[in-house]
This record gives C-alpha cells, structure tokens and sequence, in this order.
C-alpha cells in the first residue's frame, strides 16, 4: 500500500528512514529499493545508515541526508531539584527508559546490580516506562515480570524503582532529569536510532550504552562510555568508576549536554526546513520564445540519420537508430527556417533517405529500428512507427523548401498509403489522419486521402463515444504516450472534411485531456510512463517531453478554430514546462545549444539528451510560435519575431 501510494506523488517526495537494516529480507530489500528510487531526498539518523542506502540500495550519495534524532532542550545540572521533588534525596541514580521489551537489555543491568550495590549501597535503578504494547498483546507483563523476579533472586529488589506507566512528554523529562547516570544495554547493535539516547545526552546526563550504531555516533569523542553487549561486569565497572569520581561524572554530564546543543529541537527544524527548501520546485523565471540552436541536431546526426539516444549530450551508437526519430527530423528540417537553406535540404536527404531505405515492399511496411552498422533489426516496425511515416510524408510534401523532395514525398506517400488500412491501433490511426488531413487541404481531390481521413475520424469518434464515461472522455479506457494526437487528429479531419461534429468531438477530448494533465498548482503534468496503460487511472513519472510537444501541437490546431484562450493556456504551460514550470522545478531545455533533457523522473531531470527529446523541444517551439502568432493576430496584440527564423525571442503578453 505504500508504494502504490508513494507512486502517486508529484510532489516531491522526502523518505525518512528510522532503521536501515544490514540484511534486510528479499521483501524488505525490495520494498526501500522502491521507496529510494521514488525519493527526492532521503533522510536519515546516522551515518551508517546513510552508507547502507548508499551501498545496499543503490541512493545516490548527494539525496541521502544525515540529521541527527531530535532532543529537547533544558537547563544544565538540575538533578539535585528534580531527585527532591521525587523524594529521592542524595541518592545516586541510575535510569533506563521507555516500552520495555526483551531487546533492552535491562535483565544485565540487573544483573550488575550487586557489585554496585557492594560498593555503593544507595544506588537506586529507576526503570521508567510500560511494557511494549505489542507485547502485552502476545505475553502480557511475562517480561516484566521475570525482570522482577531476577532482581528478586539476586537480592535488589530494594534498589529498584519501577515507573509502569506510559508518560506524556513533559513528565517523561522531568524523571529523566532526576537521574545521574543514563543506562541503554541495548544486546542488538544494529539498532540505527534511538531518541531516548537523544534525549538522555541532551539533558546532560552520563550514558554508558552498548555499541549499537546510534551510540557509537552520538557517543563517539568520549561523550559516553561504550561498553560491550550482555556484560554485568562492564556496565557494573563503568557505573563505579563514575560514581567514584564525581568530577569525572561532572565532565561525562557537560560533555553530553554540549553534545546535545546540536541536536535540540529547534536545530532538527532548521536542518529539515533547509532539506526541505533544497527539495522543492524552485520559483520559475520567466522565458521568451527564442528558435533553438539547430546545433543539438545536428550533433545526434551522422551521413546515416539521427541517432536514437545519448549518454548526457553525446550520441550512443549502440543504440543505433529510429524510424521514429528519422520522420520527426524530416518534419523539423522542413519547417526549421533558422538554418541555411543549403543545410536544410542536406539534413532532409539524409532523413528521407532513412526513410526510404526503411521502407519493405516485400510486405508493405516500414522497418524501425536499425543497428549502427546499418543493419534493420526486423522487417517490419510498429504501427505507430509506420502511421508516423506516413504522416512526415504528408508534412513534407507539403512544407519541405526543396520542389524535388516535395515530389519524392508524394510519391513515396500515394505508395504507402494505401497499406495503412491493415493499421487500426488508436495512436497510429490519429498520424495516418493528420497526414491524410494535410493532403487533403493541399490536393482536394485526391481520393486515397479523403478516405484514409474518412476511416480514421470515424474509428476514433465510435473509440470516444463508446469508451466515454461521465468522468472520462476518452477514446480508451487507459491513458498512454502522445495522447493529445488523437483529439488532434479528429479536429483535423473536421478542418479537412468540414464535418461539425468531428470537430466538435476533438475539442471536447482535448480538454478533457488537457485538463486531466494540469496540476492543482496550473502547470503541465504529463501523464508519466510508468502509467501509461492503467485503466482510468495515471501516475505522474517519468514525465517526457514528446508529451509538452503533443499538447502543443494539438492546442495549435485547436486555437486556429476557435481562438478560445483555453488552448492557448494550456500550449504555453506546456512550453514553461520545458523551463521549469514542472513538478521538480528542473530546466529541461537549453534554446542556446538546442538540448533538451530526456524528461523528469522522481529525483528530478533524467540528464540524458536523446533525439527524440531534442527533436520535440524544437517543433514545441514552431508550435508555440503558431499560437502566439495566431492569438496577436486575434487580439491585435504586437509580436516581435522574425519571421526567416532569426535569433530575437518573440515577445509576448
């Protein structure tokens, strides 16, 4: 249940870890890899703690936060009061406390009992606090009870204060303050925290304590005294040496209490409000609309195409390369006016080449994924990859500078036309529309367009009506990647064929989507990938940029209908997010070198810069520059831009 519900945060997410264990079970180990993976801070009690999450679960050094166990704070050296107000006169006073269990070790101290007693028969053991209620639960006082009857055995009785009872704060430390000497006999040493160790150091009192890892931190440069595990005869010898040399007791005591100043109260709530400010989204600067370097671009391609990934902003040729990334080059390429028009139709040989090569006539089909070698990986590609073909086709034919490979784009799209009718998934429909839509607008009377726009309007509009429900207007019952291109699709069919209610049903389900994508705050939350196929449901990571540029496009062809603000509300959220108008607060994009990072996970910016990533940041930008200019041309307002792709940012109101 809680990591299904920490799934859910977009907030970013602060983990704190009482105890990291140095063998968790397999379930154990699974469930805080998780959690470490989901965190964007991680904070902890102790330094062995933070190393065991480093080297066991794999969190990174720099997320992981040591703040010690918070403690109260009071005045020094006031034992001599508080042992009146209780009637224990001069008596020296030893203390344990808190839920007694068989992991405190009290039966040792016991046990040590008669050797202290010998030399100091006024010593009283205080042992404060009720028994676990787990405990009780399961045994009832059997604990307490042979604790009892062990003081009995050993003849000390006498010498032990028993406090039964669960204590408020307050009087909690008001009976620590009454002692002298402060006794943890913890046997287990892995024990990570304990906050009444915090508590007794704080309050100035001597501690002698086992080994386990909070007290050899918190004790460490002779604060207390350590002592090895189920030993009466060390603790006895400890207690003595102390209480033989009450100037020694003084400096255990005021070095404890200095100790403490660290870790008191207020200086826990700095050390978490600063943790926590180093955590959360950073306010967002404001940035202009400035046409992106094509020089990322051009770095993740060679004489081939674009390559797929990166490692940071270096290509990674092991991954070779895409159909996918290929088209959505093409489409840049055709449309990026910021480069010479020498090197745009260079780019868009290479890419229609990749294109060319990837189509199979054997079969009818584009491949998608090739080697670095140049081998093909397989003989077809997916749908998506195919219907995104067709529809760079379209684009190119269309938008492409260069008349000769306008033609060949014509060509090659009449060719592979007709075989997208075998295609049905949702998404791949919508591409194979858009691109059947823009020929239509530019060529009326060409017949395989008008029907492909036909099929996959209607498909989509009978996958709305029959999947909507009064709180999910969708065309599925699942939420994926890309999705505002199927709202897209329809508004362009309706564009293309006149049809109303196409129209209408696209503007309906971009909102809703669009909507169901903007966080309570008002900025843009894509739906992540981790949710990508969860029946009416969606979790907030990884977050991508294909997403920002789909809301873009779509809310283009949206506003070029109706110029309803709406869409151009939710366009310029997407834009911001890719400047940190986001759930982490992490600048995705750089309009200097043309990078995009590869999207936003738990932790924040995934530092990778893959083709697709750049490639949607610089047709977002052509996106947001048909929304700007198409709201200044309804509302008179000016723009600064210019129009050959030049440098200046478009200004905006």
């Amino acid at each position: 249940m809680v990591l299904d519900f920490v799934d859910r945060i977009a907030a970013p997410l602060i983990v704190t870890f009482h105890t990291v264990l140095e063998q968790p079970s397999d379930n154990q180990r699974r469930i805080v890899d998780h959690l470490v993976r989901r965190a964007s801070r991680i904070m902890v009690m102790s330094l062995l703690s933070r190393d065991r999450l480093v080297a066991q679960h794999h969190a990174p050094r720099e997320i992981v936060e040591v703040i010690e166990h918070g403690a109260p704070d009071r005045p020094f050296g006031r034992e001599d009061a508080f042992k009146a107000a209780r009637g224990l006169g001069t008596r020296p006073v030893l203390t344990t406390f808190g839920l007694l269990g068989p992991g405190k070790g009290l039966e040792t101290v016991i046990q040590a009992l008669p050797e202290i007693l010998r030399a100091f028969p006024s010593v009283l053991y205080r042992i404060v606090g009720a028994t676990h209620p787990n405990l009780i639960a399961s045994e009832g006082e059997r604990y307490r009870n042979e604790l009892k009857e062990l003081a009995q055995s050993t003849g000390v009785s006498h010498a032990i204060e028993w406090e039964d009872q669960f204590l408020d704060t307050t009087e909690l430390l008001d009976q620590l303050e009454a002692c002298d000497i402060y006794l943890t006999p913890y046997p287990n040493l892995q024990q990570s925290t304990s906050g009444t160790l915090s508590y007794a150091v704080a309050l100035g009192k001597a501690v002698i304590s086992t080994p386990y890892i909070h007290a050899r931190e918190l004790l460490g440069g002779s604060v207390g005294i350590l002592v090895e595990p189920k030993s009466a005869p060390a603790i006895a010898q400890a207690v003595c040496s102390l209480l033989n040399d009450p100037a020694r007791l003084a400096t255990q005591k005021r070095r404890a209490y200095d100790r403490g100043r660290l870790t008191i109260w207020p200086r826990f709530a700095d050390a978490v409000s600063h943790m926590i400010e180093r955590s959360v989204a950073q306010p967002l600067c404001a940035e202009s609309v400035r046409e992106p370097s094509f020089d990322a671009v051009r770095r993740m391609s060679d004489s081939t195409g674009m390559l797929q990934h990166a490692i940071g902003a270096v290509p990674d040729r092991r991954h070779g390369y895409c159909l996918d990334d290929n088209v959505r080059a093409l489409m840049l390429v055709n449309v990026a006016a910021g480069i010479s028009i020498n090197e745009r139709i260079k780019l868009a040989t290479i890419y229609a080449a990749f294109i060319q090569h990837a189509w199979n006539e054997d079969i009818g089909a584009f491949r998608n994924f090739m080697r670095f070698d140049r081998e093909w990986c397989e003989e077809r590609g997916s749908e998506d990859s195919n219907g995104r073909a067709i529809w760079a086709l379209a684009r190119t034919a269309i938008d492409n500078p260069n008349a000769e490979l306008r033609q060949w784009a014509t060509r090659l799209y009449d060719t592979v036309l007709g075989h997208s009718q075998a295609l049905d998934s949702p998404r791949t429909l919508a591409f194979v529309t858009l691109g059947a839509a823009a020929m239509v607008a530019q060529r009326p009377g060409h017949e395989p367009s008008r029907a492909a726009v036909i099929r996959g309007a209607e498909i989509l509009a009978h996958l709305l009506e029959r999947s909507r429900r009064p709180d999910w207007i969708w065309f599925e019952a699942v939420a994926a990647y890309d999705n505002p291109r199927l709202p897209q699709a329809l508004i362009a069919a309706g564009q293309a064929l006149q049809r109303q209610d196409w129209l209408a049903l696209g503007q309906e389900s971009l909102a809703w989507i669009c909507q169901r994508q903007t966080a309570p705050g008002g900025h843009f939350r894509p739906i992540g990938s981790e949710g990508f196929g969860l029946p009416y449901d969606q979790l907030p990571f990884d977050q991508q940029p294909l997403e920002a540029q789909a809301v873009l496009d779509a809310c283009a062809a949206a506003y070029r209908v109706d110029g309803a603000e709406l869409w151009h509300m939710h366009g310029m959220a997407a834009w911001r997010w890719f400047f940190g108008a986001n759930d982490r607060g992490v600048v995705l994009a750089d309009p200097d070198s043309g990078l995009c990072r590869d999207g936003i996970n738990p932790r924040g910016a995934n530092l990778n810069c893959g083709a697709e990533s750049i490639l949607a940041f610089h047709l977002s930008y052509h996106s947001m520059l048909a929304l700007i200019r198409g709201q200044t041309q309804d509302s008179g307002k000016r723009v600064d831009h210019t129009e050959q792709g030049g440098s200046r940012p478009v200004v905006y109101s």
